[in-house]
């Protein structure tokens, strides 16, 4: 488990975990201005390259496409995923931001550029535990329809005030998590395991296989993060999650959960006036 921020972002490449790291991946963001380019090919991973903020024009193979995004929070994103070996240009044609993640893969398998309509888009939590745990879960690639690849790349809208990851619950495949907020001095928390931490901008956090991770965003503050996992060797991650046992009885829709009804009546004075 480790936890960072890392301020504010520089021009270039902004490393968070590496793949020498028990989470086995590289991730990082790419930080441009408008008309600057950065290449990328690696001879041994995979990358997957998501667009943040901006508009960048991205090749490969010979292909072309644009990906734009003006809001985290109100936008699906655009990704290019491609195998080892593949050389891929960014060129911004205004200040722009791409989430970068790869790990080692030594399978090859055609590039795909996910766009918006691409990707896949749930509401968790509706409905449940008076709308405390409701959240966007944006799926863009995952074990269904990238099996060759090692990696899940998805986003959370952690709606204000509200809860994510929830009911706690672990997977023994380690995760990587990006925070950004609708605000600048927006705030949250993460639990890992028995510890709790505070979320900012630009925050992010390893997960080690094994420990629950729920999260929650302060009222006030919508809370966006990204969430790449790692498949383990011959154990890829298919939804496959263990919730923590003592919480399971929320499961049941049916479960009487303590309301303030009651709670929020006035108390009469003493004397009874």
């Amino acid at each position: 488990m480790k936890f960072g921020r890392l301020g504010k972002l520089q021009p270039g490449y902004n490393a968070m975990t590496t793949g020498s790291s028990d989470m086995m991946m590289d991730i990082g963001y790419q930080v441009m201005g408008a008309g600057e380019k950065a290449v990328f090919r690696d001879a041994a991973w995979e990358t997957a390259f998501v667009i943040l903020t901006g508009q960048v024009e991205i090749s490969w193979n010979g292909e072309t496409g644009l990906m734009r995004r003006g809001s985290l929070f109100d936008e699906n994103p655009c990704c290019l995923h491609v195998c080892r070996c593949t050389e891929v240009v960014l060129e911004a044609r205004t200040a722009a931001q791409v989430l970068v993640q790869k790990t080692v893969n030594d399978k090859d398998f055609p590039a795909v550029f996910y766009r918006p309509e691409d990707v896949r888009c749930d509401i968790f939590g509706a409905g449940r535990w008076q709308g405390t745990a409701e959240r966007i879960v944006r799926t863009i690639f995952d074990y269904d329809n990238a099996p060759c690849s090692n990696m899940v790349n998805g986003e959370v809208v952690n709606l204000p005030g509200r809860w994510s990851g929830y009911i706690p619950h672990h997977h023994p495949q380690p995760e990587v998590y990006a925070y950004r907020f609708d605000k600048p001095q927006g705030f949250g928390a993460c639990f890992i395991g028995d510890e709790a931490f505070r979320i900012e901008d630009n925050s992010w956090v390893e997960l080690s296989g094994g420990l629950m991770h729920p999260q929650v965003a302060a009222p006030g503050y919508a809370m966006w993060y990204s969430w790449m996992i790692r498949h383990l060797p011959g154990n890829p991650w298919q939804k496959n999650r263990t919730d923590v046992p003592e919480h399971t009885w929320l499961l049941d829709r049916s479960a009487k959960i303590w309301t303030p009804e009651k709670a929020g009546r006035p108390i009469p004075p003493e004397g009874g006036q």
